[in-house]
């Protein structure tokens, strides 16, 4: 048993991750003790957060709908290992998990416990390993939920609300803003209204969406802050 908890907790690496790891299980245990389950479909969603085809919508907005523009390099980030097709903390558990047994094989194949607290530097190429194969584990999962019909997170009435610039808006260009919704910080990918320039950390206020909610227009929120 000894033995098994040093593997665990050492070298630094292995305990980072053991302790994400740990977090992630204490997260699912919690859920089902209060009878939520995996979430496996039963929410109506019409939004869908990681795509970015672009079509005409509905009012008076003097904008360019491109259906070339290309989606943010989040997005595509997203997109790639299935974000939005399958329910996030499942996505996040995944990754933990695969990335904590990568970790502890690599400590054991590479010694790291030589190296102290430098060893700690090993995570960043595990983060991009294990990011690359969350694409191909993620494939089964969603094809899972797919079958079960889920159909994405919970929907959310995003017009109206303000939140902050996580990217810089010039003209056409696509890029992403942060919400916050009962403690939960959304991502949406977001275009500037009148092709205003707006920068990045400025406050925000969704005046409109596309159709399909693949992308949302913002202009500045003008207070008494900023005015």
């Amino acid at each position: 048993m000894a033995e098994v908890l040093n593997i665990l907790f050492n070298p630094l690496p292995n305990a980072i991750m053991t302790l994400f790891t740990a977090l992630s299980l204490l997260y699912w245990l919690f859920t089902m003790l209060m009878g939520d389950g995996f979430d496996f479909g039963g929410t109506d969603v019409d939004a869908n957060f990681e795509g970015a085809d672009i079509q005409d919508i509905e009012g008076d907005t003097d904008v360019d709908h491109d259906s070339n523009v290309e989606p943010s390099f989040l997005s595509k980030a997203m997109d790639y290992i299935n974000i939005g097709k399958a329910p996030l903390m499942v996505i996040v558990t995944l990754f933990k998990f695969i990335g904590w047994i990568i970790t502890i094989a690599t400590s054991l194949f590479f010694h790291l416990g030589n190296y102290g607290w430098k060893s700690i530097w090993i995570l960043v190429p595990i983060f991009v390993l294990t990011y690359f194969f969350m694409h191909y584990v993620t494939i089964p999962v969603v094809k899972l939920y797919q079958k079960v019909g889920y159909t994405g997170e919970e929907a959310h009435e995003f017009l109206g609300r303000t939140g902050r610039m996580k990217s810089s808006l010039k003209g056409n260009n696509i890029g992403s803003a942060e919400i916050m919704i009962q403690n939960d910080v959304i991502r949406l990918n977001v275009k500037s209204l009148n092709g205003e320039s707006i920068n990045y950390e400025d406050e925000i206020i969704i005046v409109d969406e596309t159709p399909d909610k693949k992308y949302y227009y913002v202009q500045k929120n003008i207070t008494l802050n900023n005015f």
